[in-house]
């Protein structure tokens, strides 16, 4: 049976409120870090977590922008994400201090420690790869691409999929050839899927396409559903005494 927790910790002078799943039994398990999208962290992040404390994984979705806030307007929503973007060291820094979270908790085994995030979270799960963080796995969806510290990736330890959906405004194939320049300089071993049709943020269920409220945002559910599989194949392959 999933268990789940509140768990308070400080960054920097600021509590943040995440959201811990264990599941069942007693024993050590591969530990799963979860980076939220550019608003906060939502059900959808914290059902993440309890969906993989099912499957067996220890999972803690962290929170970085402090109480648990989700920001409700979307300019100081984008003026967050912006100021974040531009600075990978607080990234890394707010990713890492979820990450001593999660490989605090005791049922976590640190040897096998994964991290996944969405939209900009995804960002950060990349920025903490190259940081270099000990992390079998790193899994973006939807998440931008870019980085002001390209040369970093050579950090990256672990191996990285990200998820994009072909038709998002926010992650254009220049972006994506970037990406692939920079991960094939480093020598990392990377993949990255393109879902036909899917637009930004296509992983989540709340967003129904709406052109004229939200353009080029919107959840594609054949696309969520592929994605979350690729990412199950990945544990599957970094993690293969997982039972």
């Amino acid at each position: 049976m999933v268990t789940t927790r509140r768990i308070e910790y400080p960054v920097d002078g600021t509590t943040m409120v995440g959201h811990l799943a264990l599941p069942g039994g007693t024993d050590r398990r591969p530990a799963v870090l979860i980076a939220h999208e550019g608003p906060g962290l939502t059900d959808h992040q914290r059902e993440r977590a309890d969906r993989l404390a099912e499957l067996g994984y220890v999972a803690f979705a962290l929170d970085y922008h402090g109480g648990g806030r989700f920001i409700e307007d979307r300019e100081e929503m984008f003026a967050r994400v912006d100021e974040l973007l531009a600075d990978p060291d607080r990234m890394r820094a707010l990713a890492g201090a979820g990450l001593a979270v999660l490989t605090a908790e005791p049922r976590a085994d640190t040897s096998r420690l994964a991290a996944i995030g969405y939209c900009l979270g995804g960002t950060m799960a990349l920025e903490l790869a190259r940081g270099g963080a000990d992390l079998k796995a790193v899994v973006g969806f939807h998440p931008s691409l870019t980085t002001t510290r390209p040369e970093d990736a050579v950090n990256i330890t672990g191996k990285v999929l990200v998820c994009v959906g072909s038709e998002d405004p926010i992650i254009p194939v220049e972006q994506r050839l970037a990406f692939e320049d920079e991960m094939r300089a480093a020598g990392v071993d990377w993949r990255m899927t393109i879902h036909g049709g899917a637009l930004h943020s296509f992983t989540h269920p709340d967003l129904d396409p709406d052109p004229s409220a939200r353009p080029g945002i919107g959840y594609h559910r054949a696309s969520a559903e592929r994605a979350w599989r690729a990412m199950l194949d990945l544990f599957d392959e970094v993690f293969p005494t997982m039972v």
